[in-house]
């Protein structure tokens, strides 16, 4: 994909929430701008405006492997499977912070590591804080093709904090 293709995503703006610390290199990366745009939509609580992120046939694995998202630990593929995704692990949060510590993409690439944290407030008020490396795919339109989370559930329990 060249530059020129990429500035439809840039223009439109990457980062539109304040629920996202990035701390991280910020270059004119495809990748790493499909993926603001996905922790954007995310903050916001936007499922149209997350699903224009990602191509129709995506497959996202978050976490990658089992869990109690994807027992058969497949992925969600296509727009219908990150609905189904979306309703189980997005749809209950009340709120979402990302903190983006640091990015790797190397130029000419579609694809960046994002590593980071993702602090969750459940309607209770109790939260959850989980560390994790996201890895997003792009295709040569700039929408997510692949993302895959790694993280551990066990993990991000152990921190839960009631309200």
């Amino acid at each position: 994909m060249t530059p020129e293709k990429w500035n439809v995503f840039y223009h439109a703006g990457m980062i539109t929430s304040d629920a996202i610390a990035w701390n991280a290199p910020n270059d004119d990366h495809p990748a790493r701008a499909a993926s603001q745009r996905s922790y954007s939509a995310v903050a916001k609580g936007d499922l149209a405006e997350w699903l224009t992120v990602y191509a129709e046939d995506a497959v996202l694995e978050d976490p990658v492997g089992r869990s109690m998202f994807d027992p058969e630990g497949r992925g969600h593929r296509g727009h219908a499977g990150l609905s189904a995704f979306w309703e189980k692990a997005i749809a209950p949060i009340a709120t979402f912070e990302f903190e983006i510590t640091d990015s790797f993409a190397n130029p000419g690439s579609n694809t960046c590591a994002n590593v980071g944290r993702i602090r969750t407030a459940f309607p209770d008020g109790s939260h959850t804080t989980t560390d994790l490396i996201m890895v997003y795919v792009v295709g040569d339109d700039g929408r997510v093709t692949s993302m895959k989370a790694y993280w551990e559930p066990e993990r991000t329990m152990a921190t839960l904090t009631k309200g």
